[in-house]
């Protein structure tokens, strides 16, 4: 995959609202452990940043998933990844089964205001005992008349404390783990306030401090039939689907870690140590090459998951490649950024030890590198796929 001009401009008009708009704000919003979502996103959602890939009937752009990788690219370059992580679930992970599988009637009321950056949303798959193992989560939805009962509860939920609503992924009958959930969009605020039965608890993280995460509590919440996305007991299968476009948005974000391999080299060129520039170390200059290779490998790999996947090809092997090596890769790039700026490096603002803390995740959310090992492994047919 190659960006045409079209997507060069979406890239440069992304990275222009990164530094308006962002970056001179990430330190404070790194303390206060939160980013204002619904201001940001609305500001997003006027430059049509949040519908690149939505159809144009219900506010998007209409483009195809490469231009979604560009942008996804373009915003890792923020000084503080919270803030992309924040956008990637608005954008590719709560939102492409609804565009996918939900109703008109269901798109115009929670996929439109998404769009617009008048409503923020979140993902909920995860639990307190199910995390990568998707199918053992408990979360249940019961049928009442025309509505669904919801009692569990979500973990590590991202844009958590803030979010007008949640696709939830959840049981909807007994039977096959495979075949008995669903995706629901729940609503967890009405008028401003929080939906009766839901309760949020924030929770305090090693890294991705400026991006709010929350264990969020469902005790007989009430939804209406209608919100089901597509057909019920397909939501396993729906929700992995949606998994493939998340795994490329974040891997896509990872490829900004040649900014931070640059302005290593930077800053070693002007540190002076035994009378010379650090930067003329052989070793330090060997590994910073090293390092900048494996990026362009990951960027290749990216790439052709993207193609592949507008192509509408099967991606689920490429897409968790490039899952894996990209939580890998930019946590050893921040690792040895960080050792290399010494002190300054271990300094709690200083970008290369943020970096260290935000990219840590990478190998942990969104299924762990385990996980996509084991899936990588059924792919190539070396282990069962039951």
């Amino acid at each position: 995959m190659l960006y045409t001009e079209d997507h060069r401009n979406i890239m440069d008009s992304i990275r222009r609202f990164v530094s308006a708009e962002i970056d001179p704000h990430v330190d404070e919003w790194e303390a206060a452990e939160i980013f204002p979502a619904h201001d940001l996103f609305k500001k997003m959602g006027d430059l049509g940043f949040l519908g690149i890939t939505k159809p144009v009937e219900y506010g998007g752009l209409g483009l195809d998933f490469s231009y979604a990788v560009a942008a996804a690219e373009a915003l890792g370059y923020a000084r503080a990844q919270g803030i992309g992580m924040g956008v990637g679930v608005q954008t590719d992970m709560a939102t492409p089964a609804l565009t996918a599988f939900g109703s008109d009637a269901l798109k115009r009321e929670f996929l439109a205001p998404a769009i617009a950056g008048d409503m923020v949303c979140s993902i909920g798959v995860s639990e307190a005992g199910a995390g990568s193992d998707v199918a053992s989560l408990k979360t249940r939805a019961r049928r009442d008349g025309d509505d669904y009962v919801i009692s569990g509860s979500k973990m590590w939920i991202t844009n958590g404390t803030q979010s007008d609503w949640i696709c939830l992924l959840c049981n909807t009958s007994e039977g096959p783990v495979h075949k008995n959930k669903s995706l629901i969009v729940v609503p967890l605020k009405e008028n401003g306030k929080r939906v009766k039965g839901v309760e949020v608890q924030k929770i305090k993280k090693f890294g991705m401090w400026c991006s709010d995460t929350a264990q969020i509590f469902f005790d007989d919440v009430r939804v209406p039939v209608r919100n089901r996305i597509g057909e019920e007991g397909m939501g396993f299968i729906y929700q992995m689907k949606q998994f493939q476009e998340e795994r490329l948005n974040g891997a896509a974000r990872r490829l900004a870690c040649t900014a931070l391999i640059e302005e290593t080299a930077e800053y070693l060129r002007q540190r002076i140590a035994f009378g010379k520039p650090l930067l003329d170390n052989q070793f330090i200059q060997f590994k910073l090459a090293e390092l900048k290779t494996e990026m362009e490998a990951l960027r290749a790999l990216v790439y052709v998951a993207t193609q592949t996947y507008i192509n509408g090809g099967e991606v689920t092997e490429l897409a968790s490649m490039a899952k894996l090596k990209a939580g890998r890769l930019s946590r050893e790039v921040a690792d040895w950024c960080m050792q290399f700026q010494g002190g300054m490096g271990y300094t709690w603002d200083n970008h290369a030890s943020r970096a260290y803390r935000d990219f840590r995740l990478g190998s942990i959310g969104g299924g762990a590198d385990e996980v996509m090992l084991q899936v990588i492994a059924k792919q190539m047919g070396l282990m069962s796929r039951g």
